[in-house]
């Protein structure tokens, strides 16, 4: 009988991703890429359905490569959990969101973990990619495992290994993105290495499974605090009448010492408004708290609110006020050029907005439906007709942004799209 080593070199193992959204699905096309047969597994049919006929939903993972890879017999998708003991090794890709009091979510990853305990066999590799809080493998992934009485780095084996999907990066994807990997035992960390490398070009080792759940959650910190800060600067240069932008451009002449980040309308996407508030929250069992964290935090969660003030004070300017007003919310997705909404601070404005009466619509050209609190809206065409103001929340490429200035009777940029046009109506961070 092959060993696991053995399947993964010969690409005889069959490979299962349990979670199909932005992380999984992508891992699921890079592996069969690479010569393996794969099985995602949700609990969302329609995914799976659109899987199973060769349809992309992820904006990043080509249809036709995806379509291909059906049809070759390399992918395949089930919401049948039982299926689980035909793979070899198993990636963990499900969310792990905050709860209402910014507890970690952990159910998602329960739930996953014990459907592949009810079908664990020997020989299986479990590897856990979900943003998390360090100890989570070992201290939650691992005792529900070893119910079975199989032994860890012996009879199957864990590991830690952290997504690094940046979505619509044209530049880096799934393979070439060094991947982390930390395993509960050297011979784990081995294999999860193993399993990587036949994919990714560069696989680093790390000693432990807590230090790879750690260095996700210092990269989005690192993230988080820095434009926290000049979020906040950007506060500070509006009590100063300074631009902002300018001052961070010439900062950034600096060859050394210097990394620029810049001011926006606030966080958005699954990762960096979330993955530092895990490491808090783990502290905060430790006795100790992450007041970096905790701060960049507030900050950037008021970013939403101060664009809002900028949009009733550019109203007053011209004695109107909100309640009643006609705005449109350019860009609603997290950030440009995607179709992702998660956590978007676009969502927020939009909110607030309506929240003081004002008549609010969106245009996104990578979004066409979108919905909030319950109610679904359309984007609208790129007209100023009617309306008394626009808000650039997103700053998509393709659109005309000198004929927006133009149209619309009044702007407020919280991207600096307006770059370099000078008019009385641009109202800039």
């Amino acid at each position: 009988m092959k060993t696991l080593a053995q399947k993964i070199d010969d690409r005889s193992a069959i490979v299962g991703v349990i979670g199909l959204g932005y992380v999984g699905l992508p891992l699921v096309v890079e592996f069969a890429r690479n010569g393996f047969r794969v099985l995602g597994v949700d609990v969302d049919g329609r995914k799976v359905e659109a899987i199973n006929q060769g349809r992309s939903y992820i904006q990043d993972v080509p249809g036709e490569l995806l379509r291909s890879q059906v049809e070759a017999g390399l992918v395949s998708a089930t919401t049948d959990f039982d299926r689980l003991a035909e793979a070899d090794a198993m990636s963990i890709c499900v969310p792990t969101p905050l709860g209402k009091t910014k507890d970690p979510d952990m159910s998602f990853v329960v739930a996953a973990t014990e459907s592949v305990a009810k079908r664990l066999r020997p020989g299986q590799l479990i590897v856990l990619e979900s943003t998390t809080y360090p100890g989570t493998t070992e201290e939650l992934l691992l005792p529900v495992l070893s119910r079975s009485g199989l032994r860890v780095g012996e009879d199957f084996f864990l590991a830690f290994s952290p997504e690094r999907v940046d979505p619509g990066n044209p530049v880096y994807g799934v393979r070439n993105t060094p991947k982390v990997v930390g395993g509960v035992t050297p011979v784990c960390t081995e294999m999860a290495v193993r399993l990587y490398a036949t994919a990714i070009e560069r696989v680093l080792p790390v000693s432990s499974t807590a230090a790879a759940e750690t260095v996700k959650l210092l990269e989005n910190t690192f993230r988080s605090v820095n434009i926290g800060l000049v979020n906040e600067i950007a506060i500070m240069c509006d009590r100063l009448k300074l631009d902002v932008w300018e001052v961070i451009d010439a900062a950034s002449s600096k060859p050394f010492g210097f990394m620029p980040f810049y001011p926006g309308p606030g966080l958005g996407g699954h990762c960096i408004p979330i993955d530092p508030l895990y490491l808090s929250w783990k502290m905060k069992a430790l006795n100790y708290r992450a007041r970096f964290i905790e701060l960049a935090s507030e900050v950037n969660a008021s970013m939403p609110e101060y664009v809002v003030s900028k949009v009733v004070a550019a109203l007053n300017r011209v004695r109107k006020a909100a309640n009643g007003s006609r705005i449109l919310v350019i860009g609603v997705a997290y950030k440009r050029n995607i179709d992702d909404t998660r956590e978007s601070p676009a969502l927020d404005i939009v909110k607030l907005l309506r929240g003081l009466g004002a008549e609010v619509d969106y245009h996104d050209p990578h979004v066409p439906v979108l919905r909030i609190d319950g109610v679904v809206l359309e984007s609208r065409p790129l007209e100023a007709a009617g309306r008394d103001l626009a808000v650039i929340a997103t700053d998509h490429g393709g659109i005309d942004w000198a004929a927006v200035v133009d149209a619309f009777p009044l702007v407020v940029d919280a991207r600096n799209a307006t770059k370099g046009l000078r008019s009385d109506k641009v109202v800039r961070l």
